[in-house]
């Protein structure tokens, strides 16, 4: 039995950041004193990210709020950041999984479990729940909700997903990363809070998996082994904390070089007895631009290899738990050179970049409509908008018969998890 990820949808909010417009915003604030202006400036110019999207309207000129206002990014309140999450979740939330589900060849009476992930905010009853009401599932769905694992998120989910298909070959089971990572943006000479201030972005992501057979021809991803592992040292270069003005992320910039050290060694029993090279498809989360740098030196990978994910992180940047079902959703489409593609193509057409930690030396479905999130379509089935393979029978033909991938992300404890995937057609 075979169980596989059918389809992926996104969605991300209307607002644009770009990354020009939110350096000079944050380099701007009161209290930034000449080294914190020259760190926001290098973090920001280097972070390979050209935009991102954020919930906080008031970050890119638009309506003041609790947390920006007159061009002064505030000391707000995690109550008054948390109020701002359980009121923009939903429309995330629901745009991702109604994207997911067109053209999947699925209803959302098929659907039997729910699986919700974030880090970046809480609320009762949840994102879960939300999915049930707002899609019209049947009551009786089971929910579960992963909450506060940080960027690794999704493997977890897919965990949980590829167990209950494997139990029950005729469940389908409905993945949604959401993340709003921009609330917790704050005005700091910090280091640490500039490189976060620099790469945080909101999205959300998800995912149908299912044993059901799928139609002919449809390109999906089978689900071949998934794996975790802690590293041996970083525990403390990482972490996610919540304090009275919001979360807090701890990145130190030692975390590239952490993960570039360790990575083959977590990699290669999982693709054995091949050698990672060798994998033609990637999906890295862009924790930051050097953390790709790392993996792809680590690993010996081409500029192709990296090119969907340093895509993502370029149009959208660091969504934590949702950016690999981003990637995944380019792969699963065929849109493995990583260019910006249109919305009927499966993601939106807005730019956007991710930021990364410094290496060393320095800080580490349809049109979008104003007050909507834009809405990527599924990737799902044959070859459309932006795909390489359209029109290549030499491309055309590999899918057919399967090509290997391998996706991971990174979290805090330093947590990796690794994902083997096969895209192929039913």
């Amino acid at each position: 039995m075979s169980v596989h990820i059918r389809s992926i949808g996104t969605a991300v909010p209307p607002t644009e950041l770009p990354q020009t417009k939110a350096r000079d915003l944050f380099a701007a604030q009161p209290g930034i004193n000449r080294l914190g202006a020259r760190l926001i400036g290098a973090a920001f110019d280097g972070s390979a990210i050209e935009t991102r999207h954020t919930v906080v309207d008031a970050l890119a000129g638009g309506t003041d709020s609790a947390l920006v206002a007159e061009g002064l990014v505030l000391d707000a309140s995690t109550g008054a950041r948390n109020a701002v999450y359980a009121e923009r979740v939903p429309e995330l939330l629901l745009g991702a999984a109604r994207a997911a589900l067109e053209g999947s060849g699925l209803e959302t009476g098929d659907i039997t479990h729910v699986v919700t992930v974030s880090c970046t905010g809480f609320y009762a009853p949840g994102p879960d729940y939300e999915l049930v009401r707002g899609l019209g599932l049947s009551p009786r769905v089971q929910r579960f909700h992963l909450g506060f694992m940080g960027c690794y998120g999704a493997f977890p989910a897919l965990r949980a997903a590829d167990a209950f298909a494997r139990a029950d070959p005729n469940a389908v089971v409905l993945i949604v990363c959401v993340e709003l990572c921009t609330i917790h943006l704050t005005s700091s000479n910090d280091p640490e809070q500039i490189v976060a201030t620099s790469v945080f972005a909101d999205g959300a992501a998800a995912a149908l998996v299912t044993a059901r057979p799928a139609p002919a021809g449809t390109r999906i991803l089978t689900i071949d082994a998934l794996a975790s592992t802690i590293t041996d040292e970083g525990e403390s270069e990482m972490a996610w904390t919540i304090g009275d003005s919001g979360f807090r992320m701890r990145l130190s910039g030692y975390v590239p070089s952490i993960i570039g050290a360790s990575i083959e060694d977590v990699v290669a029993p999982l693709l054995a007895p091949t050698v990672p090279a060798e994998t033609p498809l990637w999906a890295i989360h862009p924790g930051g631009r050097s953390i790709l740098d790392k993996v792809e030196q680590a690993l010996s990978l081409t500029e192709e290899q990296l090119a969907p994910s340093r895509g993502v992180l370029r149009d959208h940047g660091n969504m934590s738990s949702a950016t690999v079902l981003f990637i995944l959703e380019r792969l699963l489409g065929g849109n493995a050179s990583g260019s910006r593609r249109g919305i009927s193509g499966g993601e939106s057409s807005i730019d956007g970049q991710g930021v990364d930690g410094p290496d060393s030396g320095a800080p580490a479905v349809g049109a979008p409509t104003v007050g909507a999130p834009t809405v990527g379509g599924p990737s799902v089935g044959g070859p459309g908008v932006g795909d390489p393979s359209a029109g290549d029978p030499t491309i055309e033909n590999a899918s057919d018969r399967g090509q290997a991938l391998c996706a991971m992300a990174f979290g805090p404890g330093l947590t990796v998890e690794v994902g083997r995937f096969t895209r192929t057609r039913a």
